[in-house]
């Protein structure tokens, strides 16, 4: 930690910059305490780390149970100088004794009070989701940035990504999606945007790089962003994760597979309209392709064209294929109100754009026309670049 409480009862702070040799005599004279337990500190001046204070053997505090590496530290005092420097009042590790928590840094911003937790190890979903509840009771704006090294790029615009990661998702005031991240060796932040999954640990994103040097915090707490969607690089995407994931079957695979084949359907001639990106696809961690494929058996395989289908129904057919582990859906601690099945209606307007039902009444669709199943691989082949070049318009903006 950077911050400890003096003999006196002031807090001392390692977020200025400090002469070994000055910082050699305080400690000489001076004795350190941890502002929560209040137990005993040791002022570490060593040649590889960043000074710090340190609990000594033995001692147990309830609010350090995470060692900070090198990264973290480094990341902690850099997004404390960069609000710094912005004329934004800011206070390293304020600890809060009216709830018992320490941000890594509290900051006050256009009338509101943040605390911003700067993450670079994994920690429990139960520690996740209490902190960042009890800011929100304590009137805190919980402000997560994951450290960088955990977004790992695999392609343009494609990542991998945890559900641990998604934890760190905060909305724009615009109703956007993002995760922010940052990297203390190069320092700059990460934003992700329009980030739709395509399996259970990749998804298509927009990145935007900003310096730290010329970010402020608007362009984090707001960044811009645009909804504008690659369909073409998803459709590549999906057809690429339908043959590793043949090639690399699982349970979960084997159990869908299985269904789909009793069904006369077979992964690789699936129609078009199966498979497409909605927003909150990011609520459900099995991918699109699946939950699709078994709104289709459920809801739409059976039905005639006219005939009229009502969302309530669909919601309680979605429902049992979670109850039964068929669909399994993501927790994002930020959101705990944001219901999976907004998934499904935003599935259902991608139709509806299509062409496929036409909405009747507040919950009620009436199906146009059918789903075509390709009989074979040319077949598909002809209607995907038939479907894409047709509608790419509709679908290139989510």
């Amino acid at each position: 930690m950077l911050t400890a409480r003096t003999k006196s009862g002031t807090i001392f702070s390692l977020s200025n910059e400090c002469e070994k040799e000055n910082l050699l005599i305080l400690r000489k004279n001076e004795e350190f305490f941890c502002p929560v337990c209040g137990e005993a500190v040791s002022l570490k001046l060593g040649n590889q780390r960043v000074y710090h204070f340190a609990h000594r053997s033995g001692t147990v505090c309830s609010d350090f149970h995470e060692s900070e590496s090198l990264y973290h530290i480094n990341g902690k005092l850099q997004l404390f100088h960069w609000l710094h420097m912005q004329g934004i009042p800011a206070e390293l590790e304020y600890y809060d004794s009216n709830f018992g928590q320490r941000p890594d840094i509290m900051f006050h911003f256009a009338g509101n009070r943040y605390a911003l937790e700067y993450q670079c190890s994994p920690i429990p979903e139960e520690i996740f989701i209490k902190r960042t509840q009890s800011y929100i009771q304590h009137q805190y704006i919980p402000l997560w940035i994951i450290g960088s090294k955990h977004i790992k790029g695999k392609r343009s615009n494609t990542f991998s990504l945890s559900n641990f990661d998604y934890f760190f998702l905060r909305k724009t005031t615009t109703g956007q999606f993002v995760l922010p991240s940052y990297c203390p060796e190069e320092k700059r932040f990460h934003i992700l945007s329009t980030i739709h999954p395509f399996s259970i640990k990749n998804a298509t994103a927009n990145s935007q790089l900003l310096s730290i040097h010329q970010a402020g915090i608007e362009g984090i707490l707001e960044p811009k962003v645009t909804n504008q969607f690659n369909f073409t690089k998803w459709a590549n995407e999906m057809k690429k994760f339908a043959i590793n994931w043949s090639l690399h079957p699982s349970p979960d695979l084997n159990r869908f597979l299985r269904e789909i084949y009793a069904q006369n359907l077979n992964l690789y001639l699936l129609p078009p309209e199966i498979g497409l990106p909605v927003t909150h696809s990011l609520l459900i961690q099995t991918p699109p392709i699946i939950w699709q494929t078994y709104l289709y058996i459920d809801v739409f395989q059976n039905n005639s064209p006219n005939s009229h289908i009502q969302l309530k129904d669909v919601e309680s057919k979605f429902n049992k294929r979670i109850k039964l582990n068929e669909i399994i859906t993501r927790n994002l601690p930020q959101f705990p109100s944001e219901e999976p099945f907004l998934a499904v209606r935003e599935y259902f307007l991608q139709l509806e754009r299509l062409g496929m039902i036409i909405k009747k009444g507040q919950s009620i669709y009436q199906l146009q026309k059918g789903f075509i199943i390709p009989s074979s691989n040319r077949e598909k082949e002809e209607r995907n670049q038939e479907f894409y070049q047709k509608n790419r318009s509709i679908l290139g903006k989510i």
